[in-house]
């Protein structure tokens, strides 16, 4: 008979944690009692939720995607984009405001 434990075959992993400060093992058992959960369970979900994480992107990373999107870094560039946004908006609006005073 295979453990329910080992059925995937894989065995769980223990992990310990020495020298917690008991304050915050305090912060966890307040934390698992307001989501009805033991403080194994609770320290599982953080250790998950951890797990899942999308890490950070670097530096590196930020520049590749947006040299990809056609982005650059050319002095002025942002400048003329947030303009040319605010310039928009304004547009829109001024066309809003002129279509309900064109009602009354």
């Amino acid at each position: 008979m295979v453990p329910v434990w080992s059925y995937n075959g894989t065995v769980p992993v223990s992990l310990s944690i020495k020298n917690v400060p008991e304050e915050v093992v305090e912060k966890l058992r307040l934390r698992a009692q307001r989501n009805r959960r033991s403080l194994q369970g609770e320290l599982l979900e953080v250790i998950e939720k951890a797990a899942d994480e999308t890490p950070a992107l670097t530096i590196e990373q930020l520049y590749e995607r947006a040299k990809a999107r056609g982005l650059s870094s050319k002095a002025g560039d942002s400048v003329r984009i947030i303009r040319k946004m605010r310039a928009d908006r304004t547009r829109h609006l001024m066309t809003l405001l002129g279509k309900s005073r064109g009602r009354r």
